[in-house]
């Protein structure tokens, strides 16, 4: 219950209720609210009863746990006969792999170091690649009209 509060916090939530309540009526106070915890525990366990008796016989192993989402998913994973196939397919799928041979194709690089080329710019399955530099027009060329781009 107090897993996540640290000895410093527990030390003022202490010193915080002996001024609060005062230390006369204080050990009356943590009776009233342990017996206040208890009848809730009670009420929700019998409320767990409740629900397990009208569900039937076949949700007698139904844990109200298992409506967590991650527990859910986690104990189904684990009682699946195909977990040892997805292991082993998850195993064979390297991502970083993939996405190095698709960044390649976007910048038209080829898996194999390719030969040095003449000139001319390099051509990939007959097309000229749009990626490298081309060479400066001469000052007195004009560059190409592009219709489409107007």
């Amino acid at each position: 219950m107090f897993s996540d509060i640290g000895a410093l916090e527990l030390v003022t939530l202490v010193v915080l209720a002996v001024l609060v309540f005062g230390p006369d009526k204080l050990p009356k106070v943590i009776q009233d609210v342990s017996r206040f915890i208890r009848k809730i525990r009670e009420f929700s366990d019998s409320a767990k009863q409740d629900i397990r008796s009208e569900l039937g016989p076949e949700f007698k192993d139904f844990e109200f746990e298992d409506l967590n989402p991650k527990t859910f998913l986690r104990k189904q994973l684990e009682s699946n006969e195909d977990l040892k196939e997805l292991k082993e397919l998850r195993g064979t799928f390297d991502l970083k792999k993939e996405m190095n041979e698709v960044a390649d194709a976007v910048h038209g690089r080829e898996t194999a170091p390719a030969p040095a080329s003449s000139a001319a710019p390099a051509a990939v399955n007959g097309s000229p690649d749009l990626l490298k530099k081309q060479d400066k027009p001469d000052t007195g060329e004009r560059p190409p009209y592009d219709s489409d781009a107007t």
